[in-house]
């Protein structure tokens, strides 16, 4: 596994739980206002940590955490993640994943597995707008049938969207709101914009506002799903 961070410590991160967090890296998306650049930039990685070293702290503090997020990055794209999940697994964790869910037949062997107790997915955008937003080409019938999947897996879960004005108006979340229909939980977020983005162009972009941005939020919470 590559793994570029590991914060020890999260009570937010994992509903309910205590954990931490285990953060890949390497991500197959180039999202213009991602701002962990360090987990997916090649030329900006710092060395990984080893894996032995991330066990050695879970086995530490048994008893204490109750989840492990894996978060990225992306994680789908790391070709030992089953083993890695697996042996977080027997030391007793439960698991929280983050994804773009650009990898479904990746979700449903995880799922298959047992090896996921809680996916949480980013929805960047209506699917005519993906490619705009993540900055590369996709199939993006994977995104919806990772979606899909999630629905009806079963297990914990839940969808996020980032609001990023020139991709998401309110009638393109309305659109995302409709593609994760049957969904258990779905959070809208507010973009954070720095000089660590991989678009600096997004910094002179109108985006919404404090104001438009609450407003935002209470009309999705008047929707049964939405529950931030």
């Amino acid at each position: 596994m590559r793994i570029g961070g590991l914060q020890k410590f999260s009570l937010i991160d994992y509903p309910g739980k205590v954990a931490c967090i285990v953060f890949t890296q390497g991500c197959n998306f180039r999202c213009g206002y991602c701002h962990n650049p360090e987990l997916v930039i090649p030329e900006r990685f710092s060395p990984v940590i080893p894996e032995n070293q991330v066990l050695e702290f879970l086995k530490t503090r048994q008893g204490y955490l109750q989840g492990v997020v894996v978060s990225g990055g992306e994680p789908t794209i790391q070709g030992d993640l089953i083993g890695f999940l697996d042996k977080i697994k027997q030391l007793g964790y439960l698991i929280k994943l983050d994804t773009n869910g650009s990898h479904p037949y990746r979700l449903k062997l995880l799922i298959q597995l047992k090896l996921v107790n809680y996916i949480a997915m980013d929805v960047k955008a209506p699917l005519e707008k993906y490619e705009k937003a993540i900055g590369l080409p996709l199939d993006v019938g994977k995104i919806k049938e990772s979606i899909d999947l999630i629905i009806h897996s079963g297990i914990q879960h839940e969808f996020r969207t980032t609001a990023v004005k020139p991709f998401c108006s309110y009638g393109d979340l309305c659109q995302v709101h409709r593609m994760i229909h049957g969904a258990r939980r779905y959070s809208l977020q507010k973009v954070r914009l720095d000089e660590k983005i991989l678009d600096k162009s997004l910094l002179s972009q109108e985006q919404f506002s404090e104001n438009e941005f609450n407003d935002l939020k209470q009309s999705f919470q008047k929707e049964e799903l939405q529950q931030i």
